[in-house]
């Protein structure tokens, strides 16, 4: 898989997809919890909002069933490109729009379900696109949201002086992305703002200790993305090389532990 210029943040090669899987299994049992307690089901057409190489999108169309259907929106050709190739082999009822949420196209009352993981987070029209959302539901349609609530969370124990300044740079090379990081604080009122009444929120936490796999979505996460910001100024080639070099000490440590960013779980459903 090539890399695609200005698709996302963290890229879309071959390692950064391997990374995504890793993520998706760390991240699935939230995922399967929080679709039945939207009852997602047989036969209900579910859009899977921002679905990357669609690990989501594949699972989600198993509970469809061939009597529903599953929507697969993202604007990366590549990954757009290998949730076809999945879908075709696995005679999935998977069908995919390679664009951007603004240019999205979805009949009117035609949805029973949306489900949308760190998705919201680096749009800058979060409102705009719930409204297109809430268009394209059906009544008592049903919202999933998986959002950073606070990414502040992001600690390690024991405390590195050259992880710490690469885990910090990489949060204000968020921040400054269009969108809000933290979006999840945000979405009960914003689903309230837009016609949608919040039924559910759940707090997501994730700690981890070095035989976890757990541990590998934050090392992963780190071992690709902190080069990144070599290019962007945000760190230099010394700081990425002390923030790996301590990390590889963490990891050696008996008891070391990694509290992941907070996350939390909103769903809401179309009045």
């Amino acid at each position: 898989m090539s890399e695609e210029n200005n698709a996302y943040i963290l890229g879309t090669e071959t390692a950064e997809l391997h990374r995504l899987g890793l993520q998706h299994q760390v991240w699935a049992s939230e995922a399967c919890k929080g679709w039945e307690l939207a009852g997602f089901t047989q036969g209900q057409t579910i859009l899977d909002l921002g679905c990357g190489p669609g690990f989501c999108s594949t699972e989600l169309a198993y509970i469809t069933g061939t009597a529903g259907k599953v929507i697969g929106i993202d604007k990366s050709p590549s990954f757009i490109e290998f949730l076809d190739s999945v879908s075709t082999q696995y005679n999935l009822n998977i069908t995919t729009q390679c664009t951007d949420f603004d240019a999205m196209v979805l009949a009117d009352n035609s949805l029973d379900g949306v489900y949308a993981r760190w998705a919201f987070a680096w749009i800058s029209n979060p409102e705009v696109i719930l409204r297109k959302l809430h268009k394209a539901l059906k009544r008592g349609g049903v919202v999933v949201t998986h959002e950073y609530f606070d990414w502040l969370t992001f600690q390690t124990e024991p405390s590195l002086a050259g992880l710490n300044k690469g885990i910090s740079a990489a949060l204000q090379s968020l921040k400054d992305q269009p969108g809000n990081v933290n979006i999840g604080r945000k979405l009960p009122r914003l689903f309230e703002n837009t016609g949608f009444e919040v039924i559910g929120t759940r707090p997501m936490t994730k700690m981890a200790i070095a035989k976890d796999i757990t541990w590998h979505w934050p090392k992963s996460f780190l071992h690709i993305y902190l080069p990144k910001l070599v290019e962007s100024g945000y760190l230099t080639t010394t700081e990425v090389r002390a923030a790996l070099h301590d990390f590889d000490i963490l990891e050696k440590q008996a008891g070391a532990t990694i509290l992941c960013p907070q996350m939390q779980e909103v769903i809401a459903r179309k009045k």
